[in-house]
């Protein structure tokens, strides 16, 4: 791990992605003399935005070694109460963004042999099908040398919104979203002999 690695985050909002964007910064630093960014308005619904994204970072930084999807949103509510456009926007922004990150940077690292694929999901995330996107992608490349892994976050994260919007909620009921960003890397960063597959992430007072 000497050398300078390209970890591109799709989803850089306020809570995890911003973390593990300044986690991963935070560690080059630590590790070479500094670190360069480089900041991309992408939609991750739209295969040309994405495309676009990953060509840039090609050419300013060079082929990804890691992708942490963070991309993604929810609706509370029941089949008639969520709008046709919105599921649209929500599935493409949690599955279809997934599916279109990861093929630009997979021909990259089965190139060299290794990377890193994190996907951010939650606990729905488990009721759909055995064969996910996210296991299917491991069995299918994590012999080649690329770490797969999906991470549930399986409660709220400590997004200012969510911490006024429930005023007197005990601060260490919610997810720490730098303690989860240590969790990222810490998955990046593992043997390749000992690699974590799933990864569910809940406060200690979270019920299960």
């Amino acid at each position: 791990m000497s050398s300078k690695k390209v970890i591109a985050v799709l989803g850089v909002g306020p809570g995890i992605g911003r973390a593990v964007a300044l986690e991963a910064v935070a560690n080059e630093i630590k590790q070479h003399s500094g670190a360069q960014t480089l900041s991309i308005p992408t939609d991750a619904r739209d295969p040309a935005s994405v495309k676009q994204a990953f060509e840039t970072i090609r050419k300013e930084l060079g082929a990804p070694d890691v992708l942490v999807y963070n991309a993604g949103g929810f609706k509370y509510g029941g089949i008639l109460d969520i709008d046709p456009t919105e599921f649209d926007n929500l599935w493409k922004s949690n599955c279809f963004g997934a599916f279109l990150a990861t093929q630009e940077v997979l021909p990259g690292m089965l190139e060299k042999g290794s990377g890193t694929i994190l996907y951010t999901g939650a606990t729905a995330s488990l009721r759909g099908g055995a064969k996910f996107s996210g296991l299917s992608t491991a069995r299918e490349f994590g012999p080649q040398g690329i770490h797969v892994a999906h991470i549930i976050i399986d409660g709220q994260v400590d997004l200012e919104r969510s911490i006024k919007a429930q005023e007197g909620r005990a601060l260490d009921s919610f997810l720490s979203s730098d303690a989860i960003a240590e969790e990222y890397w810490h998955l990046y960063t593992q043997h390749k002999t000992t690699w974590t597959l799933e990864l569910d992430l809940r406060p200690y007072v979270e019920k299960f």
